[in-house]
């Protein structure tokens, strides 16, 4: 068996997914990419195969009929193995189909670690199974974290493994804590670009479109999380999942208004010292050190030039500009189901938004009001966490049906 560190990406097709692969393809002799998981059989998911040649690829989401454009297509069986008729899949990779699918890569024999980018709720059930047979994950999913941190981090300490934060924020707090007593942490503060409209007038907010939603200014990431850097919702997500990962509480948490994305995170310790972790705005670097951990190993991304940059801002974050980020933080004070109901309802909220139906401003106003109608289950099993997860994407379909306010 090589030396190299054998790597499962569930949602290879995404931001996250394919920056992992770029790291991977730098470092051939560290890394072997044995499973890859998406939902769809896209172009991009057959050439991440064809090149990559996992022992494992699954496929979530319905078959798509050889040569087929588009159009509706039969789900197949769970657990369906095997080549697709056209035989895009290489003799050497087993296919599987199936909402299972990507639980069996993650737990298949010869995975070291699983890394775990997909979007929406698909990588709960994966993250928990690895967990629970001891395989470490780099986790770059916020929804598991959100909707189920206490189970998550449960079955991560009752088995010994790690939970390796791959987000930017969270790695450079991570890094921060290198060496470090937990105890003698006073404060978390993360920090955050401000978004696309971090100086649109207020007034104006309510009348933006996506299009201009989604022109973020230093990353480059998918729709959804770009729409939630405009918001400010990402940012209050990242607070949640702080909480869990370093065992904190929302009031341990500040953030800060940081222009540039040079600064990460930083951590302030009983002393009234600051720990800070800067990099370029590069997400392959914590993808990089997630993956290759407890070794830091080279990279060909850009160094960061101090002199070049000549000066870094901060600024406190506007409270009535940012809502989303509040109700994010409001409903990790509250606890029990509430976490799940916000992110599910905002989840909702941003794909009406992209298509057309819901307005900016009503993002937020229709994930308070999903909230304030929610019935709280306060220690949930995973089966109450879906079905809060369940009950709030309704709840907000339909309200977005009623006016509400701006």
């Amino acid at each position: 068996m090589s030396g190299r560190k054998r790597i499962a990406v569930l949602g290879s097709t995404g931001s996250v997914g394919r920056q992992a692969l770029e790291v991977a393809e730098w470092h051939p002799e560290r890394f072997e990419i044995v499973a890859l998981g998406a939902r769809s059989d896209a172009a991009l998911f057959r050439e991440q195969v064809g090149r990559f040649r996992p022992r494992l690829a699954a496929l979530t989401g319905p078959v798509r009929p050889a040569g087929a454009a588009g159009g509706p297509a039969e789900p197949p069986p769970a657990g369906l193995a095997g080549p697709p008729d056209d035989g895009w899949c290489p003799p050497s990779t087993r296919l599987l189909r199936g909402e299972d699918s990507l639980t069996e890569i993650a737990t298949a024999p010869d995975v070291d670690l699983v890394l775990v980018a997909t979007s929406g709720t698909a990588g709960l059930a994966p993250t928990l199974a690895a967990l629970e047979m001891g395989r470490p994950v780099a986790l770059a999913n916020k929804e598991t974290l959100i909707m189920a941190g206490h189970l998550v981090m449960r079955a991560a300490r009752r088995t010994g493994a790690a939970v390796i934060p791959v987000d930017s924020e969270h790695s450079a707090v991570w890094q921060c804590m290198f060496g470090e007593d937990p105890a003698r942490v006073r404060k978390v503060i993360l920090t955050a670009s401000g978004g696309a409209f971090r100086d649109l007038p207020l007034d104006r907010l309510a009348d933006v479109t996506p299009a201009q939603a989604l022109k973020h200014p230093n990353w480059s990431m998918g729709p959804k999380i770009t729409v939630d850097s405009a918001t400010m919702m990402n940012k209050g997500l990242e607070v949640l999942e702080a909480c869990w990962l370093f065992d904190l509480s929302v009031d341990d948490i500040e953030i800060v208004v940081h222009r540039e994305s040079i600064i990460h995170s930083l951590v302030e310790f009983v002393d009234g010292s600051l720990k800070a972790q800067l990099s370029s705005p590069d997400m392959r670097l914590p993808i990089q050190l997630a993956l290759s951990y407890p070794e830091r190993i080279s990279t060909p991304s850009a160094r960061l030039d101090l002199a070049g940059l000549g000066k870094l801002s901060f600024e406190p974050l506007d409270a009535e500009r940012f809502r989303c980020a509040m109700l994010a933080m409001d409903a990790g004070r509250r606890g029990g189901t509430f976490p799940t109901v916000m992110n599910a309802a905002n989840e909702v909220a941003v794909d009406l938004f992209l298509g057309g139906s819901v307005t900016f401003g009503q993002i937020p106003a229709l994930t308070e009001a999903v909230m304030e109608r929610h019935v709280p289950t306060r220690d949930p099993s995973l089966a109450e966490v879906y079905a809060a997860d369940t009950w709030a994407r309704d709840a907000c379909r339909r309200l977005a049906l009623a006016p509400l306010p701006t």
